[in-house]
């Protein structure tokens, strides 16, 4: 069976000389929901800019078989759903509804085709009677909501998240949580929100100074105190 996602020892140097990525190595299977924690620096943000192809190391990317290289990126970006900590990266058009209809358009499809993509999609969310609202009015749950619902509308393979919850306040938050634990979809996380990690994600990857440190079950390595401190992490 294909992976969702199969990382195989992946480096990765920026051009000042850092090394963000030494070996990186994960697979992800299909529908699986799987957090990614780290201090800050660990190189979380790093590898999931490697998964649609807006950076590009040494080593092998493979997303639902597919494998990032030049001329399968407009795919890749179609397949995988990158959600970025801040949603003013992802919303830029005058309406919610030309902010979610942008992906479908760009692939070229119908106007009906793009309507309904839109439609599902704010349904998914549960934004449905936003269209007409201009995004950069909204608070900024309703502004993740709508960040969420311009990649489902690409309908993707896969949803990478920076940072979900960052900014949110605890309703907000609350329901972004729920809204995350219904979208059946493969699923990588990055977040330094370990409360949700204990309560959505069965398996939890642990990165620092740009290599995996632990990779297994959340439940067991929530466990392990001394992992957790060595890497900079709290218990929840």
């Amino acid at each position: 069976m294909h992976h969702s996602i199969e990382v195989s020892d992946l480096s990765y140097a920026y051009p000042d000389g850092h090394q963000a990525l030494r070996g990186v190595t994960l697979g992800i299977q299909p529908c699986e929901k799987v957090a990614l924690v780290g201090p800050n620096g660990a190189g979380k943000s790093t590898l999931i800019l490697h998964l649609n192809g807006i950076l590009a190391g040494q080593g092998s990317v493979r997303v639902c078989g597919v494998e990032a290289r030049k001329e399968n990126f407009s795919r890749l970006r179609a397949m995988v759903g990158l959600v970025f900590q801040s949603p003013e990266d992802q919303l830029f058009s005058p309406t919610v509804y030309d902010d979610v209809a942008y992906g479908p358009l760009y692939q070229g499809l119908p106007p009906d085709e793009v309507r309904l993509r839109v439609d599902e999609a704010l349904a998914a969310v549960r934004m449905s009677d936003y269209t007409g609202r201009v995004s950069h009015h909204l608070s900024m749950g309703e502004k993740k909501r709508i960040a969420i619902a311009t990649v489902l509308s690409m309908k993707p393979e896969v949803l990478v998240l920076d940072e979900p919850t960052a900014g949110l306040d605890p309703r907000s938050r609350r329901s972004l949580i729920n809204l995350l634990d219904e979208l059946p979809l493969t699923m990588l996380v990055s977040t330094h929100d370990m409360l949700m990690v204990r309560e959505l994600f069965p398996r939890m990857v642990i990165m620092d100074e740009g290599r995996v440190v632990a990779d297994g079950p959340t439940a067991e390595l929530m466990n392990d105190i001394a992992l957790l401190e060595t890497h900079g992490l709290e218990r929840p």
